[in-house]
């Protein structure tokens, strides 16, 4: 490809003593390699740089970089050397070093060189070991498990809010329920291949996740005249598994289940292409498991157009009509499947849209906004970006700690701790969008703002399941669980996400009093903001923590609801995270549920959230904190002295509806509040899955190993029953020492010589049995029956199992069935079973307890770059 340096490499001149230097040297320590003959001399790299100046800037040489050895070889011939004159060798030699310790290649990074020629090494600062971002930085690109396919476009939304109220549709009652037509009667238009179930788990991940060529799954357009809709779902937090064409302008679609799990079909968003303008599709989403949606009151679907956004800065909008949510009445026996059906018109042809459950919020969006917080020169004065952990694929879970610097350390240690997390259920994006109005004003330069960074420190987990919301889950984690129901767990390696975080706040809780720990969730049955919370039993705090959602139901009228609170503590829901941090010591500990549909309040009745409605109640939440820890307590008592009232008035009705007369005497604080409220349930996951599928496997194949290894225990046996024993093994002595005493004088077996060998042994069982029951009523008259005492029926079959043992050795391939019967003896009693000890000692050092040590193998987690 370069003909005239290859003809310069092949004319070697006389030698470098220099060079002769540097090749030894390098080779000695390990870091050169190359033959002798690839080395250049000056007079080649001086042919080089003056023959192709581009050389130095693009780095390659084509098809020639294959034969260069080393990649330390490839870099010196980047560098420009100048052919030192007679007397300044050593000049030139000076400047060559310099090069090379400079080089990128060579340099460690933990030394600083300095530019001005002299060789000056010196060691660099140490770096935050949590802190990430700068100016140079780029973004973290996500990491997929290995199994996804992930198309290299890079998916962005604009955000927008609808000028005018997006109100509930309203059904008509002649909504139209299509017929499940299924891939037999239709055309599959997009299908997924590889999509792990509940028989699969997590292994590795990397990013972009599959390796090799992104297959084309949608259909091939026949032509421009060709309206088939194309679909993809390959992207970040995209879901979609199957779409089938049903008519012309009418397609069925699966929904990928949550990773490594066969549940949680409710999150879809997925891209349409090649649309017509001015005609009506119809959209089936066939394999829904809630039997109750929103969808029945009146929410619609959201619907993106990238012309709207590009032409006219229109983002997602609620688009639909003829919405029906039903029960699908396909019979294969599995589990039932519900339908969401809707209609809709796209605004341009051939324009690309996105649908969607609620408005998406990617692991990408939240690195963005992290990011030009890290590089806002404001900001990152009282906003520390940390690690808190690494997720099962290895994506980063931040921690932000927020609060202004401290003048005094006396000020820093009176100075009281908030905890706010999200995205434990990457379906629900409602918690993104309150996060991100949260941290958009406590960032802020307002007043308020910078009150609450003086007397609070703020530790927030902006996105506690980034793989979830990376690969489009709606409520687990890679490890096929939710990550919601094991926060008291032990498996740091299963379950790093919330095992951090739980561990991050008790040492929190060492150091200072947290006031309130808030997870922002979403909610897909009920209308408005609520939260679920905890009713405290220390009666000096009777209804306290009630007054912070009433509060900010005072605050925020048209968006959350007090009185669809609920503070009833479940069995189910001991693995929540508001009941573990609340067990913990943490007095106002919720649960923030926001909905994916509207408001059913005040002035935005009857009308959807945008993320500007969400948003707005992290500000609220804000100002609610002011209100809760006001010097003046003027308000605090009188929600407190409200709640009280409202709680005399649900107990009058509770009474009433059992027709019971209530004492009003009484002390309201005696009354247990559990009664009074009803569940909280409303999740379809309401209790804990397990442990993940790879420890169940695990742990199968070691107890299995262990049974097999280990010998079973014999139970310990009474004194009867060792006399029995005794007696039985006497016997069949006896026994034996008579059928083998002809076979000892010199006869030939008994079991060969005479065919009626059995029927004599039944003569000879009878005699003895006879024999032994008289000798049994001697002894029992005598006084010793119950030391002596053998089972007719025990000697029987004892006699007949070391019979048939004998007849199988000397006959290998002759078998004898003999059933033993039970013992009759109705004083005799079985030994007990031997239990396997599963019991563990609390209290390591007791006298007399062994110390069992459960170990669960660790999630071994291959990456790739």
């Amino acid at each position: 490809m370069f003909p005239a340096l290859e003809t310069e490499l092949k004319q070697e001149t006389l030698p470098d003593p220099y060079e002769d230097f540097m090749y030894y040297h390098l080779q000695y320590y390990g870091y050169y390699k190359a033959q002798r003959s690839s080395l250049p001399n000056s007079a080649t790299h001086q042919h080089v740089w003056k023959n192709n100046p581009r050389y130095l800037l693009s780095g390659s040489f084509g098809k020639r970089e294959d034969l260069i050895p080393d990649r330390l070889q490839k870099e010196k011939r980047l560098w420009p050397s100048c052919l030192p004159s007679t007397g300044c060798r050593q000049t030139g030699a000076l400047s060559r070093d310099s090069l090379m310790l400079s080089s990128p290649f060579v340099k460690s990074r933990q030394l600083l060189y300095d530019d001005t020629g002299e060789v000056n090494p010196r060691l660099r600062e140490p770096r935050d070991l949590f802190a990430f971002f700068s100016d140079s930085t780029l973004l973290q690109a996500p990491r997929w498990p290995i199994e996804c396919e992930v198309i290299k476009e890079c998916i962005h939304h604009i955000e927008w809010v609808p000028p005018q109220p997006e109100y509930f549709y309203q059904p008509t009652g002649n909504e139209k329920i299509p017929e499940i037509v299924g891939e037999e009667k239709g055309t599959i238009v997009y299908q997924l291949d590889s999509v792990p179930t509940e028989v699969c788990y997590f292994t590795s991940s990397r990013v972009g996740g599959k390796r090799g060529i992104i297959k084309e799954l949608s259909v091939s357009l026949q032509g421009p005249e060709d309206n088939t809709l194309l679909f993809e779902s390959r992207f970040e937090s995209g879901n979609l598994q199957k779409a089938v064409r049903v008519n012309t302008f009418e397609y069925e679609l699966t929904l990928r289940t949550d990773l490594y799990t066969n549940k949680h079909t409710q999150w879809f968003y997925f891209r349409v292409q090649n649309t017509r303008k001015d005609v009506t599709y119809r959209f089936t989403i066939v394999n829904l498991l809630k039997p109750k949606s929103l969808y029945t009151v009146g929410m619609k679907p959201l619907m993106y157009s990238q012309l709207d956004a590009s032409t006219h800065s229109i983002g997602w909008r609620r688009e639909g009509n003829e919405i029906k949510y039903y029960r699908n009445n396909t019979n294969d026996g599995q589990q039932p499947f519900h339908c969401l059906t809707w209609t809709v018109q796209f605004p341009y042809d051939r324009d690309t849209c996105f649908f969607a459950h609620f408005y998406p919020y990617t692991y990408t969006d939240l690195q963005r906004f992290l990011l030009s917080v890290a590089n806002s020169p404001v900001k990152s004065q009282f906003c520390k970006l940390q690690t808190l952990c690494r997720s099962l694929a290895g994506n980063t879970v931040y921690l932000l700690t927020i609060t202004n610097p401290a003048r005094t350390p006396q000020e820093a240690a009176v100075k009281k701790a908030v905890v706010l997390t999200a995205r434990v259920h990457p379906g629900e994006s409602n918690g993104s969008w309150i996060m991100k109005g949260f941290l958009d004003f406590i960032l802020s330069n307002s007043p308020d703002a910078q009150l609450l960074r003086d007397i609070f420190i703020f530790k927030v987990v902006p996105m506690l399941n980034p793989d979830g919301v990376i690969v489009g889950n709606y409520r687990c984690s890679l490890a096929g669980r939710d990550l919601n129901r094991h926060y008291k767990t032990i498996l740091k390696e299963s379950f790093p996400c919330i095992w951090h975080t739980r561990n991050m706040i008790k040492r929190l809780l060492e150091e200072r009093e947290v006031l309130l720990y808030c997870d922002f969730h979403g909610h897909s049955r009920k209308n408005n903001i609520f939260v679920y919370g905890c009713n405290n039993t220390n009666r000096q705090f009777w209804l306290h923590e009630r007054v912070f959602p009433l509060m900010l139901s005072k605050n925020a009228p048209d968006k959350f609801s007090f009185h669809s609170c609920n503070f009833k503590v479940q069995k189910c829901k001991e693995g929540t995270g508001r009941v573990v941090m609340w067990r913990m010591g943490i007095l106002n500990s919720y649960t923030m549920e926001s909905t994916f549909g509207g408001s059913t309040l005040g002035k935005k009745r009857d009308t959807h959230f945008t993320t500007e409605d969400l948003k707005s109640l992290g500000y609220h939440v804000c100002d609610t904190l002011l209100d809760f820890c006001d010097p003046d307590r003027t308000k605090f008592m009188q929600c407190l002295a409200e709640l009280k009232e409202l709680l005399q008035q649900e107990i009058h009705k509770k009474f009433k509806e059992l027709g019971q007369d209530m004492d009003l005497e009484r002390s309201w604080s005696d009354i247990s509040l559990s009664d009074v409220e009803s569940s909280t349930s409303g999740s379809d996951s309401s209790l804990s899955d397990g442990l993940p599928v790879h420890l169940l496997n695990i742990a199968d194949e070691l107890h299995q190993k262990k049974t097999m290894s280990k010998k079973k225990k014999k139970p310990l046996k009474s004194r009867k029953q060792r006399n029995k024993q005794y007696h039985r093994n006497t016997l069949m002595l006896e026994s034996k020492l008579t059928e083998d005493a002809p076979e000892r004088a010199g006869f030939p077996s008994t079991l060969q010589k005479h065919p009626a060998f059995f029927r004599t042994s039944e003569n000879a069982r009878s005699s003895m049995m006879k024999y032994e029951k008289s000798r049994l009523n001697k002894s029992q008259l005598n006084g010793r029956g119950k030391s002596t005492s053998l089972d007719p029926t025990d000697m029987t079959t004892m006699i007949l199992t070391k019979n048939k043992d004998r007849i199988q050795k000397e006959k290998p391939g002759f078998t004898v069935s003999c059933d033993p019967k039970r013992s009759a003896n109705p004083s005799q009693e079985p030994a007990p079973p031997v239990k396997p000890s599963w019991s563990r000692n609390r209290y390591p050092g007791t006298k007399g307890s062994h110390r069992t040590a459960v170990a669960y193998p660790s999630l071994h987690i291959y990456t790739y770059p």
